[in-house]
């Protein structure tokens, strides 16, 4: 029996990025991209490489610009982390882990653009441990454990929001209370009706990438010092979100908007934005769509009014700096 199981890229409407920090957000599913997994029984335990892994390249080039693309690493470390994960939560449930598998992955989610590339692998990887051996994770518990992979296991700051929406697909409103999260151990989730969303759009530039760890580990220590200029706008981050996601449950998505960019400019006034991100806000603000960072940076998501020949102006001026514009399948 082959197992095979995927979780999909997302995009972070607001209230980025304070998910880490007892904040608000609000994310939705970008279903045009996927991490997938097949695992199935076998004599001993592999893990298969992808392209990704590789060892091995035809000059020196190719070299520099797969490290320039991928970074220093590929998906191993991530599935042995989560493997290693799931072993420790199923031994300490007193649940025996006694049988081999061979594990292969792919993915098509673009490389460190804060589109949730990284917790895609785990979350597919996590979801064929527990079909495999017959585990149930709770839903509100597991975003946790796929967090702890990277944040535990590997040391790489992260946030809640990328494994709350690859769990609970679709658009979920979460809101990550301090009291909350120390008694019950996650926060409040909420799925909301994606067809209260306005008509939305991400772009994406894969010169752009940059680790999740770049923003997080900087304003970590920020925020455990106590800078009042963080604490603030962690408050404010989650105000927005709050403000958010009342006009979408309203129905008056249409008017998140200003809310959108008024959460951009409060990181730019917090954390150093590259020009190159900050033209892929820019570029849509020239052409009147109100537009955020999607995640850590590289790919930003963007409301407009629907009309599609200000969608094609978009894309037109998207392409033009070297990125793409996708519309979001979240449904």
């Amino acid at each position: 029996m082959i197992i095979q199981t995927k979780a999909y890229a997302r995009a972070g409407l607001i209230g980025n990025p304070s998910d880490g920090y007892f904040g608000k957000t609000i994310s939705c599913i970008v279903k045009n991209f996927s991490a997938r997994v097949s695992l199935y029984e076998s004599p001993r335990l592999a893990i298969l490489p992808q392209r990704c892994d590789r060892l091995e390249f035809r000059d020196f080039a190719e070299f520099v610009e797969d490290v320039q693309l991928h970074g220093y690493y590929g998906g191993v470390r991530l599935i042995k982390a989560a493997i290693k994960r799931f072993a420790d939560y199923c031994r300490e449930r007193g649940r025996m882990i006694d049988r081999n598998f061979s594990l292969e992955y792919e993915s098509d989610i673009p490389v460190r653009v804060g589109l949730a590339g990284s917790s895609a692998i785990v979350t597919a990887t996590l979801r064929a441990l527990m079909q495999f051996f017959g585990v149930d994770i709770p839903q509100p518990v597991l975003p946790g454990i796929i967090l702890s992979v990277e944040l535990e296991e590997l040391k790489i700051g992260a946030g809640l929001q990328d494994r709350v929406i690859q769990v609970y697909e679709g658009v979920v409103f979460m809101d990550f209370d301090r009291e909350r999260m120390t008694r019950d151990g996650h926060g409040r989730y909420e799925p909301l009706d994606p067809a209260c969303l306005p008509p939305v759009y991400v772009a994406y530039h894969d010169s752009l990438a940059e680790g999740t760890e770049v923003t997080h580990n900087d304003l970590r220590s920020r925020f455990t010092r106590g800078e009042p200029a963080v604490l603030e706008g962690i408050r404010q981050w989650a105000a927005l979100t709050q403000q958010a996601r009342d006009l979408l449950v309203a129905g008056r998505g249409r008017e998140i908007g200003p809310l959108m960019d008024a959460n951009f400019d409060l990181r730019d006034r917090l954390i150093h934005i590259s020009p190159g991100n900050r033209q892929l806000v820019e570029a849509g603000r020239a052409l009147g769509a109100a537009v955020n960072f999607a995640g850590s940076g590289g790919a930003v998501v963007g409301s407009y009014d629907g009309d599609p020949a200000r969608l094609r102006r978009l894309r037109t001026a998207y392409e033009t700096m070297g990125a793409t514009l996708i519309v979001p399948q979240i449904v």
